[in-house]
């Protein structure tokens, strides 16, 4: 391991989701995967089991709570859960929080940033983004994209308050302005999506994934599948709208009826998107007011929503870790990997319970 030891993995090795991407074993030596048995080395501990690459939640809030930014050691806490619970690597839908001091940290998850939230002026949650207008969008865009790590998140809809329902937060020449800024300085972009009315001007202004994506119809996933637009459902934060409803159907009715028919049809919307062959990744949505540690529940409900499991599985694993440049269980690749009992493949609420987690070619769990 990276303290000098070696880490020696077997059992069964899922290095990819075919029967032929599996093998027999691997060592990790100074904190990175190698496929060739090492020499002379006596100082061996051995783990066994089925290994997978360390989960990824392509949208969570590391630093976030309900209120807003939290205290560093907090921020601490909701990373350690996410890791225990075999999530390794972390895509950060956004945060008004600083956590590049995490970098540094060899024993809590990799981030991949999305910078702060940029949403419409009143039309998110208080404290959590910077709100702008139109004719602002660009600037700031550029200024999450290069604090970011090569993402930035827009509000693409929220609660009007004046119609009493959701809408589009940016007119269509504003939202492509911003994604070509975006695009320009090598930087990808992801908006949050409830509701249907954002999504066609999105897309076809150039976005490259869209959160939740709740108010995905039937006329608009061909459009997502031709353009290789993602989808990160979030389906253990959509479980929470007929609260949502319930608690606000007094002022805003017809904003509680629309939640409760997209909360109706959220899975046959991703089995569609899927089926498609829209790209649809895990997220939880951890760290607004979900507590972090959740990826496997977001698993189980895509299998849920009708993907296969082994689709499932890799939509935390191997397609989630490409889709963000980030390596696997590869040659030389950092030694971030997973063990359970059983195979997840057969029964992905395997996935809730793992019996080792190796990260940077330590055992932390």
């Amino acid at each position: 391991m990276s303290d000098g030891a070696v880490l020696h993995v077997t059992g069964r090795v899922l290095v990819g989701p075919e029967d032929d991407d599996v093998r027999d074993e691997l060592w990790v030596i100074d904190g990175r995967i190698s496929y060739d048995r090492p020499a002379g080395v006596r100082d061996v501990r051995t783990v066994e089991g089925w290994a997978l690459p360390g989960l990824v939640d392509a949208h969570c809030h590391v630093g976030l709570d309900r209120h807003g930014a939290v205290p560093d050691d907090v921020a601490e806490r909701q990373a350690l859960a996410d890791r225990d619970a075999g999530a390794l690597l972390l895509r950060d839908a956004g945060s008004p929080s600083d956590t590049r001091w995490t970098d540094a940290r060899e024993d809590l998850p990799k981030i991949i940033r999305a910078g702060r939230h940029i949403a419409r002026t009143r039309r998110y949650i208080r404290d959590y983004a910077w709100e702008v207008e139109p004719d602002e969008l660009p600037a700031y865009v550029a200024q999450e994209a290069r604090r970011g790590d090569g993402w930035v998140k827009l509000v693409g809809d929220w609660i009007d308050r004046d119609l009493g329902d959701l809408a589009a937060c940016w007119p269509r020449e504003a939202a492509e302005a911003a994604i070509a800024e975006a695009h320009r300085l090598g930087a990808r972009v992801t908006a949050h999506c409830f509701a249907e009315d954002s999504l066609r001007d999105l897309v076809e202004a150039g976005i490259d994934c869209v959160e939740h994506a709740t108010g995905l119809t039937a006329d608009l996933v061909p459009l997502f599948a031709e353009r290789g637009v993602a989808i990160v459902p979030t389906l253990v934060n959509i479980a929470t709208f007929p609260d949502l409803a319930a608690g606000g159907e007094a002022k805003f009715p017809r904003w509680a009826a629309h939640l409760r028919r997209l909360h109706a049809r959220r899975h046959d919307t991703v089995r569609d998107a899927y089926d498609a062959g829209v790209p649809v990744f895990v997220g939880t949505d951890a760290g607004g007011t979900l507590p972090h540690g959740l990826a496997a529940a977001e698993v189980a409900e895509l299998v849920t929503a009708g993907l296969p499991p082994v689709r499932a599985l890799s939509a935390a694993t191997w397609a989630a870790r490409a889709w963000l440049g980030r390596p696997g269980l590869e040659e030389g690749a950092a030694a971030d990997l997973v063990v359970y009992e059983r195979d997840p493949r057969a029964d992905v609420r395997v996935l809730a319970a793992p019996s080792r987690v190796v990260l940077n070619g330590r055992v932390v769990g």
